[in-house]
């Protein structure tokens, strides 16, 4: 398994200029491989691939001997940073996207990710130093013991803020570790409904129910940075192109810095609630709802209209779009599951807030309403209706029946008259 871990770096004034050289060659040459793709396609209809443009960097840097100032290795990074973008980008047309659109030209303002793939640098005695011939400048950082014990495969020097540099210096050490594959199917599995509110609704074999509320930061920070936003949008260098004034030019570093402060309290609860439930768990298996977190904020059309933006709709977007909630904890969840043995599984998650987990019934349930209330005697809440219909699909869909059945078992609380047998929803 490959993780990465992120370093924070003061470079000096020269290493800065060095590295804005740097940016400058592998800009040009994303821009030239970018320009081969798209006029290729253009005259002969064909894709052309990461190898064959890889193939022709020993003769681009022979006609250009000022690009040789950049480590080779650094250009190869670069084009398959291309080629990544290419394949994401074919990857959501494929899945129906229709608003993706192919990569873009990189402006000179930009300071461009300087990748340095399996060599071209080196790790010595608590410093990191990246190979280069722009000048007689050194690229030596101090990382203390970070990166002791690592093996390291590739190394980027990254800013966090590109457009003029104006954001902190870090380096990306992306380095290789070995975890063996003891997972074992122990027969307890947990199924996860992901939400905003609620980040998690999650239920195991035994029907207990385990939730977690959304600490929503951003409901304290938006406020601030929208009041921020406002007085810089009054003040002398608003409009594109003119000259910012000096209030402006504050006011805009303390957005950026209350932006900073809030995705990094939400990544902080995430990582820590993740390796807490994979922990904490006994199952070997989790089980969560495949959501598409982008489709989410997509207008829904009916009768070939698309339904208007409503405050509620706009509110909603904001809160799944700008948290990262959902897509990124999956992510947390799936890795720190591999390290200790356990495995995240995704399945479609389509229709389990709305059909009930008894009767099977479908129910309109706009996201105001939180309880389902159903004909058959079935009142439950909406996230743990969705969690028992995960749990139940993913049983179903495998022939797990006899998990499926104790699973079954331990939410019987009783009997209604009629014989109607209802789960039962309250954690034990």
């Amino acid at each position: 398994m490959q993780l990465t871990k992120k370093i924070r770096i003061y470079p000096t004034e020269e290493q800065v200029d060095v590295l804005w050289e740097l940016s400058e060659k592998c800009r040009i040459v994303y821009n030239f491989a970018l320009a081969d793709r798209k006029d290729t396609w253009t005259s002969d209809k064909r894709s052309v691939k990461y190898t064959e443009q890889q193939n022709k960097l020993p003769d681009f840097k022979k006609r250009n001997p000022e690009f040789k100032s950049v480590y080779s290795k650094t250009y190869q990074g670069i084009l398959k940073k291309l080629e990544g973008s290419y394949n994401s980008f074919f990857g959501h047309i494929k899945n129906g996207n229709k608003k993706a659109r192919p990569p873009n030209f990189k402006g000179r303002n930009y300071l461009m990710t300087i990748p340095y793939n399996q060599s071209g640098f080196i790790i010595f005695r608590g410093y990191i130093s990246f190979s280069h011939s722009v000048n007689d400048t050194e690229l030596i950082f101090d990382i203390g013991n970070l990166a002791d014990g690592l093996k390291v495969k590739q190394a980027e020097i990254v800013n966090d803020n590109p457009y003029k540099a104006r954001g902190k210096f870090y380096i990306c050490l992306t380095y290789e570790i070995d975890v063996e594959d003891t997972y074992f199917d122990n027969g307890n599995y947990q199924a996860i409904d992901l939400g905003i509110t609620k980040i998690v609704t999650a239920i195991n074999s035994e029907g207990k129910f385990f939730e977690v509320k959304t600490p929503r930061p951003d409901n304290y920070w938006n406020q601030k940075i929208d009041t921020a936003k406002s007085r810089r949008d009054h003040c002398i260098g608003k409009k594109k192109g003119s000259t910012k004034s000096r209030r402006f030019l504050r006011i805009a570093r303390t957005v950026t810095k209350m932006s900073r402060k809030k995705a990094n309290q939400v990544k902080d609860f995430q990582h820590k609630l993740s390796r807490k439930m994979v922990e904490n768990t006994k199952a070997n298996t989790i089980i969560v709802g495949d959501l598409s977190v982008q489709q989410m904020a997509q207008p829904k059309v009916k009768d070939g209209k698309k339904e208007k933006k409503t405050k509620q709709k706009k509110g909603l977007n904001r809160s799944t779009q700008g948290l990262g909630n959902l897509g990124r904890f999956v992510q947390f969840l799936t890795y720190k599951a591999e390290l200790i043995g356990k495995h995240v599984i995704r399945i479609d998650e389509k229709n389990t807030s709305k059909k009930c987990c008894y009767c099977g019934k479908k129910h309109n349930m706009p996201t105001y309403e939180r309880v389902m209330s159903c004909d058959c005697g079935n009142n439950i809440d909406r996230d743990r209706n969705s969690s028992i219909n995960i749990m139940v699909r993913y049983l179903s869909q495998n022939a797990l029946w006899t998990g499926y059945q104790q699973f079954v078992d331990n939410l019987r609380q009783y009997r209604l008259p009629d014989g109607i047998e209802v789960f039962n929803t309250e954690a034990k």
